[in-house]
């Protein structure tokens, strides 16, 4: 099985000189789901990790360059995860090779993605527009003393069982380090449920607590869905993060309980 530390991050990697698929390193989404005891073949939730690419480059077949940007969508339910370096990696290996039309590479793109992942990845170009104005309720306006920076504290969390709620939270104050490089991963994230209302000062000294701790995008989103869904019981849960770019790539992953409706695609004001 396939480790973070076996892969290219941390590492210095040759410019790939051709288009070569090898470069894609997957790592088994288990390797993070165990240690929240959740099962591949029971999931608690259904979603998506969107990715969107603003760096892609490639030959026509007289060999004048083309450039586009593309959006990713890998499903929740994939066995692996595609390791964020070696999509770049990949990614470059397509400049100084020769396509014969756009859609060539887009049928490449979307096969390697799909072997890799060991699910259908959905490849297409383009970006979604920026997202609207925010309608969610901002955690970040609250005036609160924090001073819990990691590892993620679940036990911060609290919940008003007799008071039902049905609304959206959002905050811009999500922050991780990558597990292998330690480098700072930025995001924001929106929290939408149905069920016993969240202490809203918990949440976002709960949210905070993350910034410390090392894990992949995916495996926090994860990680904040069962917490919540544990602590709290909501009849509905959808927590969505959108990470700033690195390299070229944003990764955003989504889960929520099976059934709701995925969030309308947008980019982040920071993306």
């Amino acid at each position: 099985m396939k480790t973070p530390q076996d892969s290219s991050l941390g590492r210095h990697v040759d410019y790939p000189h051709e288009y070569d698929p090898s470069l894609l390193f997957p790592i088994a989404r288990s390797l993070g789901r165990d240690a929240l005891g959740i099962r591949d073949d029971a999931l608690p939730f259904a979603g998506f990790d969107r990715w969107h690419a603003y760096e892609l480059s490639w030959l026509d077949a007289r060999g004048k360059p083309r450039v586009a940007t593309a959006t990713f969508t890998v499903p929740a339910d994939s066995p692996n995860l595609v390791e964020s370096k070696s999509l770049k990696l990949y990614l470059n290996s397509f400049n100084a090779s020769r396509f014969h039309d756009d859609n060539a590479v887009r049928e490449a793109i979307e096969r390697d993605l799909s072997r890799a992942a060991g699910a259908p990845v959905a490849v297409v170009f383009g970006l979604p527009a920026m997202a609207d104005a925010e309608t969610a309720i901002d955690l970040d306006a609250q005036d609160i003393a924090i001073d819990s920076y990691g590892p993620p504290d679940a036990s911060l969390l609290a919940f008003d069982a007799n008071d039902d709620a049905d609304e959206t939270l959002a905050s811009a104050l999500l922050k991780s380090n990558c597990p292998v490089t330690g480098q700072p991963d930025w995001a924001s994230v929106r929290i939408a449920y149905r069920g016993p209302r969240i202490d809203r000062a918990g949440l976002l000294r709960y949210l905070v607590s993350f910034r410390d701790h090392a894990e992949f995008h995916e495996q926090c989103v994860e990680r904040i869905f069962v917490d919540l869904l544990a602590r709290g019981r909501p009849r509905e849960l959808s927590v969505d993060a959108r990470y700033t770019r690195r390299g070229g790539l944003d990764i955003n992953p989504w889960r929520a309980t099976p059934g709701l409706a995925a969030p309308t695609a947008g980019r982040d004001r920071r993306q």
